[in-house]
């Protein structure tokens, strides 16, 4: 699969899921925390698949080599 996740997004998911993972294993918040796995895994592989469904693409545009 071709990477979808820019850098920003990707920064952002993994932060995001981190928090919400600790969360949830510190008992701060319910079950639901462990979601954040799902922002993680996207943002460590770089692909998320609702992107590839919607067509969406934060990441920049790879440029052809000139030779």
């Amino acid at each position: 699969m071709q990477a979808n996740v820019g850098t920003l997004d990707r920064t952002l998911r993994i932060v995001i899921g981190l928090a919400l993972i600790v969360l949830a294993a510190t008992g701060h918040i319910g079950a639901w925390g462990w979601i954040g796995i799902v922002p993680l895994a996207t943002g460590i592989l770089r692909v998320c698949p609702a992107y590839s469904l919607l067509g969406v693409k934060t990441c920049p545009a790879s440029t052809p080599d000139a030779k």
